[in-house]
């Protein structure tokens, strides 16, 4: 089957380098256990995917296939399937711990795949499973906001134009009753975090506190900070209200987290992966958020962000794909359908 990714000779390539990413012939692989094999047909990509492309490097003659977003059907199971069948059309986000999804069959536990939402296409369906379980985790399960509840209280969401920014401003707009403040730089990005639903805009490259004000905000009770927390911790801490819930899914180099004692803020890392990496007894989970996301979607309460479709899936719009997500200039989701 052919492949995208890379082996050791390609690691720690620049990206405009045209062999930092390359197109493979594997086996094709084989559904044993709980397993799914799915023949993928659309894929998006993320930051992990440029993250793990940097870091991961490989012993020589092995390759490494990225990827963790795809729709496409299921053309085999292993025995102890149960929730599938051969011929369903799914969406999955997969396993950091697994081959990634950029290859023509894959393999994926059933526990952590929905039925695709029935009324997207394959590439507006393949922008959302990642970023959905990561926004759903994150203010469900981490910051503990309770569906249908937040009446009075804020959540500020630092990055709000990305991929996750995007899903989470739309959650908690129609599933919450919190007020939605999200972040956004440009005029375009502000311009899409209102469309996704945000009550109100502030630019994260002044004083996030001064910017509350400005609008004459209260300090908020949750913060979700995507990108940058090292950079703006100190301005999260003054926005948060005492007692209030910090949640992050970002890597900070480093920060103060004494920041955090006087108004007791309580610190919350989402990963999205954890589940499936240590196989936890909540792993099914993941199947029923899938689940529950393409059932709002196909009822008109959550929308695809898609924000570029980029074309085929092959190795130079996988290049472009990773280079625009590097630049920090991405909107929305970027997809590839179909191989070339």
């Amino acid at each position: 089957m052919k492949a995208i990714g890379y082996t050791s000779a390609q690691f720690g390539l620049p990206v405009a380098n045209d062999a930092v990413l390359l197109e493979l012939d594997l086996p094709d692989p084989v559904a044993t256990g709980r397993d799914l094999l799915v023949e993928v047909q659309a894929i998006a990509v993320n930051p992990v995917d440029t993250k793990v492309r940097k870091s991961a490097n490989l012993p020589a003659g092995e390759s490494k296939v990225l990827g963790w977003d795809a729709v496409g059907i299921v053309r085999a199971v292993g025995p102890e399937v149960t929730l599938f069948r051969p011929g369903e059309r799914v969406w999955y986000a997969g396993s950091i711990a697994r081959a990634g999804a950029n290859s023509q069959l894959h393999l994926v536990d059933e526990r952590i795949v929905g039925h695709a939402p029935a009324s997207l296409g394959n590439a507006e369906a393949a922008a959302l499973p990642l970023t959905a379980l990561t926004a759903w985790e994150l203010l469900f399960d981490r910051l503990g906001v309770a569906p249908g509840q937040g009446l009075g209280q804020s959540i500020l969401i630092v990055g709000a134009a990305g991929g996750v920014g995007s899903i989470l401003v739309q959650l908690a707009r129609r599933l919450t009753r919190l007020t939605v403040i999200g972040t956004a730089s440009r005029p375009e990005t502000q311009a899409w975090v209102r469309e996704l639903g945000a009550h109100h805009v502030i630019d994260h490259t002044q004083p996030l506190s001064s910017e509350l004000k400005r609008l004459g905000l209260a300090p908020v009770e949750y913060v979700a900070s995507l990108t940058q927390t090292d950079q703006h911790i100190a301005e999260i801490v003054e926005s948060l209200a005492p007692q209030g819930r910090l949640g992050l899914i970002d890597d900070p180099a480093a920060f103060d987290i004494k920041l955090l004692k006087r108004k007791a803020i309580s610190l919350h890392w989402e990963l999205m992966f954890t589940r499936a990496i240590y196989q936890t007894p909540d792993m099914i989970a993941q199947h029923r958020i899938l689940e529950d996301v393409a059932a709002l979607v196909d009822a008109g309460v959550i929308r695809t962000t898609l924000g570029e479709h980029f074309g085929a899936i092959n190795a130079a719009n996988l290049r472009r794909a990773h280079a625009l997500l590097e630049s920090g200039k991405a909107r929305g989701k970027i997809v590839l359908e179909g191989w070339a």
